[in-house]
Parts: C-alpha cells; sequence; structure tokens
C-alpha cells in the first residue's frame, strides 16, 4: 500500500518565500483531491534568513495534518547571501538533512506515489532522487527558477569552478527526474537544451498560480500609508527580495524624475543596503521590510502602479511569481523584462499591463508616466489584470495539472 505523495521543499506555510506560499497551495489542492502528502521542508527562516522565533531549539520538528504530515528541519541558514560556499554548504547539509526524514515520511522506505522536489536549491534534485529510488516511486523534479543561469547572468557566481559543478549538477538533476515542471515555455526551451532529445517529452509547464480568494482588490488608501506615513499621492512599488537579479537601479532613476511620486520598496535582501545608500538623498523613496503574509492584499492595494524589473537575460529562466498577486491585487504591473518572454506575453494577452526591455531607464520611466498620467486607463489595466488571473491561473487548475502528472507518472 502507497504511503502517497512526498514533497521536498525548502519553503513551506508558515513561511513566507513565495516559493513557500506556491508549494503550500500544491499541496492543499492535491489534498482536496484525495492524495495523503507528506512534506518535508526547512524550519521558517526566509524573512531574516535566520530561524524564526518560536521556531528555534530544535534540529527537527514533526507535526501531523488532516492530510499527512510536516517534517520541519534546520537549514543551516547564513546572513550572508554573497557567501556562495557558506550558502552552499548550508544547501548540501539541508539537502543530506531533509533526504534522511523524507526516507521516513508517511512510513520508513514505504511506496510512495511520487516524489516532488522543488528547485531551487539545486541540491535537491539529488535528494529526491534517491528518496524516490528508496521508495519506489518517481520522481517530478520541480523548477522555479533555472540555476545556475540566474546567477551567471547577474554576476552573483563568477568562480569558473563553482559554474562548472553546479551546471553538472544541473544535468544529472534532469537527467534523473521522471517529469521536470517548469513555470513557462521560454524555461521549457531552456531546459530541453540541456537534455537529450529523447528526454524532451519529461519536460511538462506547469504555471505558478494566485489565490484570489486570498489576493483580492482593496482600496488604495490602506492601513499601511498611514502607519509609513506615505500620504494619499501616487505610490509605485516594488514588493519582493530585493536581489540583484531585479533592475532595482531603474527604480532609483525613476524616483530622481518623478519627484511628486513616492516609490516604495518593501522586502529584503543582498541589494537593498547598497540600494538605500543610492537612495540616500532622494525623500520620496521609502523602504521598508517584509510585513505578515494576511497583510499582502493590503501591501498590494497601496502600489497604483506595480514594478516587475528583471536584468537583461533573465525572463527566459526566471517567471517573477509577484506579477500573479499584482494582477489579482487589480493593480497595473509596469514590467522591464526580455521581450517576448513569459511576463510580456502574459501582460500582452491580458491587457494587465505595459513592458519595456530591461535594463533601460529612459523607456521604463516613460512608461511609468503614461501609467501615471492616465489613472483611468491604469484602473482599466487592474482591472483586466484580475480576470485574467481569475480565469487562467487558479489553484484548482494546477494541483488537477499535478495530480494528473502523478497519475500518469505511477
Amino acid at each position: 500500500m502507497s504511503s502517497g505523495v512526498v514533497v521536498i521543499c525548502p519553503h513551506f506555510a508558515p513561511d513566507n518565500a513565495p516559493t513557500g506560499t506556491v508549494m503550500t497551495r500544491i499541496v492543499e489542492e492535491l489534498a482536496a483531491l484525495g492524495h495523503r502528502v507528506h512534506v518535508v521542508t526547512a524550519l521558517p527562516w526566509y524573512r531574516d534568513h535566520a530561524i524564526a522565533d518560536g521556531w528555534t531549539g530544535k534540529l527537527v520538528r514533526r507535526e501531523t495534518t488532516g492530510w499527512g504530515t510536516i517534517t520541519r528541519v534546520h537549514p543551516f541558514p547564513g546572513d550572508d547571501k554573497t557567501n556562495l560556499v557558506r550558502r552552499a554548504i548550508g544547501f548540501a547539509a539541508y539537502s543530506l538533512l531533509a533526504g534522511v526524514f523524507a526516507l521516513g515520511a508517511g512510513g520508513w522506505f514505504r511506496r510512495a506515489d511520487a516524489v516532488i522536489a522543488m528547485s531551487p536549491p539545486l541540491t535537491l534534485g539529488l535528494t529526491g532522487r534517491v528518496v524516490a529510488t528508496m521508495r519506489r516511486a518517481p520522481l517530478v523534479f520541480n523548477i522555479q527558477d533555472v540555476f545556475p543561469d540566474a546567477a551567471i547572468e547577474t554576476g552573483a557566481i563568477s568562480n569558473g569552478a563553482i559554474i562548472r559543478v553546479a551546471r553538472w549538477l544541473e544535468r544529472v538533476s534532469y537527467r534523473v527526474s521522471d517529469a521536470v515542471t517548469v513555470l513557462s515555455d521560454d524555461l521549457a526551451d531552456n531546459v530541453r537544451q540541456k537534455m537529450t532529445a529523447s528526454r524532451h517529452d519529461r519536460v511538462r509547464v506547469i504555471p505558478n498560480f494566485v489565490d484570489t480568494d486570498a489576493i483580492r482588490p482593496l482600496d488604495r488608501m490602506t492601513r499601511f500609508r498611514e502607519e509609513n506615513g506615505i500620504g494619499d499621492g501616487p505610490v509605485v512599488l516594488y514588493g519582493g527580495n530585493v536581489g540583484f537579479s531585479q533592475s532595482l537601479d531603474l527604480v532609483i532613476e525613476a524616483a530622481k524624475q518623478l519627484s511628486d511620486v513616492t516609490f516604495l520598496i518593501n522586502g529584503d535582501g543582498a541589494a537593498r543596503a547598497s540600494l538605500e545608500e543610492a537612495a540616500s538623498d532622494l525623500d520620496n523613496v521609502v523602504f521598508r521590510g517584509y510585513i505578515e503574509s494576511d497583510r499582502l492584499s493590503e501591501l498590494l492595494a497601496t502600489g497604483d502602479i506595480h514594478v516587475v524589473p528583471l536584468k537583461a537575460g533573465l525572463g527566459r529562466v526566471s517567471v517573477p511569481s509577484k506579477t500573479y498577486s499584482i494582477m489579482a491585487a487589480g493593480r497595473p504591473v509596469a514590467a522591464a523584462i526580455d521581450p517576448g518572454t513569459a511576463v510580456p506575453r502574459m501582460l500582452d494577452e491580458s491587457g494587465g499591463g505595459l513592458s519595456v526591455d530591461p535594463d533601460q531607464a529612459e523607456p521604463f520611466v516613460v512608461m511609468l508616466r503614461t501609467l501615471l498620467d492616465d489613472s483611468a486607463a491604469a484602473g482599466a489595466m487592474g482591472e483586466a489584470g484580475r480576470a485574467w488571473v481569475e480565469q487562467n491561473a487558479s489553484p484548482a487548475a494546477v494541483g488537477a495539472a499535478y495530480d494528473r502528472l502523478i497519475r500518469e507518472l505511477r
């Protein structure tokens, strides 16, 4: 008798990482379709890159749910995101520990219907393969960002030896997976180029989704504005990881040219300190850290326009999940991403916003001016985006796609 589906992922509720939100809802949808699910994840650590308050003191914590079990293990986090060696060691240690407990999730070495392993970190690919083999189950390797491509494009990884090891690990992980799920056709093309032609049919496109019940349009005059003294003027908002893959220097340049607009950067990450320094003489740029997940709709409503900037070359290896949330909140998207990739196509199809080429300040500023000067058109884009995600990006549709894949492989 099968023990159910085993899921190995780096984040899970209540951790507030975007990939944790995604996997939490996939698990809920699989459970609603009748699957027993056993999650092996990390202790919550995303917000401050340290084990969250209330979760310290134990290497492993287990809990039983109505649909299965959750095992949380130590992620060995480091507060310096630029220390790649330290991060690699932490990912490897976490992957090893997660793999050990995934062998026993739902019953030691019992046959499973499937093992779903999420990347990044890339190390979970081999972890998933070992667990799937020992539990006589197919492996589904879920790719959120194509690594190491994104890190190489941004210059986060430049050491030749590290790049060679990462590329080897990537190729091997694809080779040993029974299915590789990606978020867009661009990512599928990228992954297939690294596989033999006979394995191309293992790559499946299953997009991310947004919970349109939890995230919904709200009035722009939010409690967040009041708490942070933002006032009732127009707000251009970037919310999410403040990292080097996002072209947030465009936001600083736009703030210099649009001095009557508040630019809110909400989040944390490796690039935040340098951005704050670059904006130190600008009164219209506001930095704030992550807020509680139950206030996400409120935060999104605070922004009149939301920016999704991604450095050149990354549109084909990453699909910013924040785009779906912005559209669900009924706000227009102003994207600066490689043309012809997933986000610009989505905006064209939905009418939910505008897009320009990446890393070019002047077109970016012109796009923002266009949206700011025509609030009626911007509002209509927000409404169109909301309607599109309601029709095309529901959690139920994504859960059903994973259910079909598991049954096919089994």
